[in-house]
């Protein structure tokens, strides 16, 4: 097998295409890589096209780290909301309210935004901010990222791995809960999340009860109702009496949505980790344990990825 020239674009294999994924494609590519993406589910049938996808750093660790990732990728959404139409990316700015049970200082994650300010809460909480946040209707963006990569050469493939890839080219592991067979981690756990779809009501912007968690995200059709936070659960199939809990949350915080319907429901498991891994092991860089923040993390981790594999 002929050694990789110094200096030379590599052949990147990346496993896994949700957002996570993709976005390393994409950056991989935009850098004069080949980028194959391989996976067992393509974009579209992803954890990552249930997500409410409203930015926001959530159940990912270690903060610093989080932080800048997030801001990277806050950055690159804005400026993908202003150079293309939603209808293009799926990506749009919006503005939000955020609701506390206690008085807070700002939050821990507020280098990564502009413009957040303490707002009067409503009835029944102790303190809100407001900011506007990247909100993305993920069958629009995930199909978009697919798209950009096919178009600076790159191709998305279903393979079902039973183990990593040994070949010489350069793997990028995205596998998100995956990891836990393909690398050996069993630290990478489940967090079942379900969200409802609700139809016949229009909002102007989004609101979150992060301590629950119930959210509440417009998107350009329907709008996206959640959620739960459930550790260790692998069920994927959505529950009836999960659906009413939250519609019940759900509407306290947004009265307007009574007016709606219910449309669909939908559940998925986000990959948590007690940190997220990204690091270059031998001629492999892992990438994987973004928790609920895949959207929020995946254009800084998607630099990071780039510049490691420069460096292989």
């Amino acid at each position: 097998m002929l050694a990789p020239v110094p200096g030379e674009p590599e052949r990147v294999i990346v496993v896994g295409a949700g957002v996570v994924g993709l976005s390393c494609a994409v950056r991989l590519a935009e850098a004069g890589h080949r980028v194959d993406v391989v996976a067992r589910d393509l974009p579209l049938e992803t954890t990552s096209v249930v997500a409410a996808a409203l930015w926001y750093p959530y159940l990912a660790e270690p903060r610093d780290l989080v932080t800048g990732w997030a801001a990277t990728t806050y950055a690159e959404l804005v400026r993908l909301s202003s150079a293309q139409t939603p209808a293009e990316t799926g990506v749009r700015m919006l503005a939000g309210t955020e609701v506390l049970r206690e008085p807070a200082e700002a939050p821990w994650w507020v280098g990564a935004v502009h413009g957040l300010t303490h707002v009067p809460p409503p009835v029944g909480y102790a303190d809100a901010w407001s900011f506007s946040a990247p909100v993305l209707d993920m069958p629009v963006y995930l199909a978009w990222l697919a798209a950009r990569l096919e178009a600076l050469g790159g191709s998305v493939s279903r393979l079902s791995l039973a183990a990593l890839p040994t070949t010489g080219a350069v793997l990028v592991n995205c596998a998100g809960l995956g990891a836990r067979g393909l690398a050996q981690d069993p630290s990478v756990v489940p967090v079942r999340g379900q969200v409802v779809l609700v139809d016949g009501v229009r909002l102007d912007r989004w609101w979150l009860d992060a301590a629950v968690p119930t959210y509440v995200v417009p998107r350009s059709s329907t709008v996206v109702v959640g959620g739960t936070e459930q550790h260790g659960d692998w069920s994927r199939t959505p529950s009836p009496e999960t659906t009413a809990a939250i519609m019940h949350r759900a509407t306290r915080l947004v009265p307007e949505l009574a007016q709606g319907r219910v449309v669909g429901t939908r559940a998925a498991l986000r990959p948590a980790r007690s940190r997220v891994r990204l690091e270059a092991v031998g001629r492999t860089v892992h990438c994987y344990g973004h928790g609920g923040a895949g959207v929020t993390l995946s254009w800084g981790c998607a630099e990071e990825v780039s510049r490691l594999v420069g460096t292989l």
